[in-house]
């Protein structure tokens, strides 16, 4: 085999910035879910110390000539494509001064810190100022990228989260679906009035919760010898693909989001621990975008487990754990989760409403990061479009409003675009799971949920970042993004 040195030294310096990325995620993981609340000024120095460390490794003069010299040596398919996500990696490392990361981290860290205090008290007020610092760094971060990658700033941010998608593509997406969205979310609503699903009573305890949680995540194949369920404010998935982290929280009163949050996080979880082993460590071996990593959340929550074939296997399991009661019946919790509503919070809205959801949160933060509107316009401006998109009101209501999400305080802005274009790319994958496999619904109805993991192993995470998104999704489904799957898929399950 022809030597190869600038490659293998790129690889070491990545394994490198692996592990230390590795005690990063750890850091903050911590943070969420076991840190008392005075650690966090020191935890928050610590961890941008470590952000200037990685960016030190990532910006260093020599990686620009390494990745120079192994473009020119003789690599493989799969070497190829780990030296061009290597570039994009580097690119976008050195565009941002080592100052401008140390700050981000800082602000982001107090931000964060305050919204786990103030959001329970709804403290828009005294939430607002640390918002401000993190949006104030990601303007300039997303300018700076823009700048040089000859981009509008909020698709600089985007195309962190998804490569080569730009602001006028999701536009274009989410304009048709605005189109028809209310008047199925108006026809849903009216034909699930006569055929109402009583909600199951508690308390449910949350040692039973919890065990159902664990119980359902051990039958979705989820390694416990990698991973582990904890709990916190917002649920999330974190870690890395050895040491995988996940966290959900829970209300006595009512079990389902737990245990739906449980399900969505395992479907990251699961794409993380198969991720390919031997680019485990490198840009190549990474999850291909934000939105293939919500479609294989997407792909466990809403395709299979509000699925009723599911919904029926899964029944007994939750009465076990749960208790007997007419509301925990599974063919009351297939009208359950066939139950349109309108909602305030995100992560509890049903599959036809979440869309509304997203397309507000992407209008509002393109918004911001243009300069339209200033961080203290947003609860107005939420509450305009949460009437328009789903006729509620949240004036006021900044826990179960505008300070819902933790994305904003943590600048993880140009993201909440994913989460529909994920719902679409897994309603693409099951149309062409069912054309493969015709009897799906009848096998997962019997527990048999292999042929789901097998074809998500074979097409999706196996491949890590070999492909650009279009080529993914062509290789697994023979066509790249089309929402037309994602609307027939709404139709089929709340309209039929």
């Amino acid at each position: 085999m022809p030597a190869t040195p600038a490659y293998d030294s790129l690889c070491a310096t990545y394994t490198r910035l692996h592990r230390f990325r590795h005690f990063q995620s750890l850091g903050m993981w911590d943070g969420a879910v076991n840190m008392p609340p005075g650690g966090n000024e020191t935890r928050a120095s610590a961890l941008a110390e470590l952000g200037l460390l990685v960016h030190g490794i990532e910006t260093d003069p020599k990686v620009k000539d390494l990745i120079g010299a192994a473009e020119q040596e003789p690599l493989d398919e799969p070497g190829r494509a780990n030296v061009r996500e290597i570039r994009r990696s580097w690119q976008r490392a050195n565009l941002l001064p080592s100052d401008l990361v140390q700050a981000r981290t800082m602000a982001t860290s107090r931000c964060e810190h305050a919204w786990r205090e103030q959001r329970g008290k709804h403290d828009w007020k005294g939430f607002l100022p640390n918002l401000r610092e993190v949006v104030a760094l990601v303007r300039r971060e997303a300018r700076l990228l823009g700048e040089a990658q000859g981009l509008v700033p909020y698709d600089a941010l985007m195309d962190r989260h998804e490569p080569g998608v730009r602001s006028a593509d999701v536009e274009r997406i989410f304009g048709d679906v605005k189109t028809w969205l209310p008047g199925f979310i108006r026809t849903a609503v009216e034909r699930r009035k006569a055929d109402p699903a009583p909600d199951a009573r508690g308390p449910f305890p949350v040692e039973r919760q919890r065990a159902l949680g664990l119980a359902v995540m051990k039958l979705l194949g989820f390694d416990f010898e990698r991973g582990r369920l904890d709990a916190s404010t917002h649920p999330f998935c974190g870690g890395v693909p050895e040491d995988v982290r996940l966290t959900t929280r829970y209300d006595e009163g009512d079990f389902a989001a737990s245990f739906m949050a449980v399900i969505h996080e395992t479907g990251h979880a699961r794409y993380e621990q198969n991720l390919p082993r031997d680019t485990v460590a490198l840009p190549v071996g990474r999850a291909r975008s934000a939105g293939i990593h919500e479609s294989q959340s997407l792909s466990f929550e809403m395709q299979v487990a509000r699925s009723p074939a599911f919904l029926r296997f899964i029944a007994p399991v939750i009465r076990e754990h749960l208790g007997d009661q007419p509301a925990l019946s599974a063919d009351n919790l297939v009208r359950r989760y066939r139950r349109v509503q309108p909602d305030l919070i995100r992560v509890e809205a049903d599959e036809l409403c979440y869309p509304a959801h997203i397309i507000l949160r992407f209008e509002i933060e393109r918004a911001l990061v243009d300069g339209a509107i200033e961080p203290e316009d947003i609860p107005a401006l939420w509450d305009a479009k949460m009437r328009e998109y789903l006729g509620l009101d949240t004036r006021g209501n900044y826990k179960d409003g505008c300070m819902q999400d933790i994305h904003w305080a943590i600048g993880l802005v140009g993201y909440f675009p994913s989460y529909t274009l994920g719902a679409m790319c897994a309603a693409q994958y099951f149309a062409a799971i069912r054309r493969a496999v015709p009897d799906l619904d009848a096998r997962i109805g019997a527990g048999d949920l292999q042929p789901v993991f097998e074809w998500l192993r074979a097409n999706i995470w196996r491949h890590g970042s070999r492909y650009e998104t279009d080529e993914l999704m062509r290789r697994a489904t023979g066509e790249a993004l089309n929402p037309a799957h994602f609307k027939a898929h709404l139709e089929s399950r709340y309209l039929s």
